[in-house]
């Protein structure tokens, strides 16, 4: 994890081109297909397209911040394999399953990302 920070402080902050000229763009990256774009061209004062060397070592890809691995349940029996992970609840999962799902959480000492309003 310590690579990855490092890695992730020296990686430029990969903006869609032209969106601090357009209040209608979004900032999320979208790879640039104009003809005489010059992001898509390379051009250095143009900034740095998003390329496969920027991105987080293997062993640790995909994991949360916490350092853990990150897994999406949907319902009580999928916490049996969340061992040494941190929970996230499905949206599509209803009120009265997802406190049922946080209390069994709580007592095999998951952490869940996103308890409900009225939880913790």
């Amino acid at each position: 994890m310590k690579v990855r920070a490092k890695q992730k402080a020296k990686k430029p902050n990969f903006r869609r081109h032209d969106c601090q000229k357009k209040a209608r763009l979004g900032t999320n990256w979208r790879k640039p297909r104009g003809l005489h774009n010059k992001l898509r061209q390379q051009v250095a004062a143009k900034g740095r397209l998003v390329r496969p060397g920027f991105g987080s070592p293997r062993a640790v890809r995909g994991f949360h911040p916490s350092g853990f691995r990150e897994v999406l349940v949907n319902n009580v029996a999928e916490l049996a394999g969340a061992e040494g992970c941190v929970v996230r609840v499905a949206s599509a999962v209803g009120m009265r399953k997802r406190a049922v799902i946080e209390a069994r959480a709580k007592e095999m000492n998951l952490r869940v990302l996103n308890p409900k309003a009225g939880g913790e």
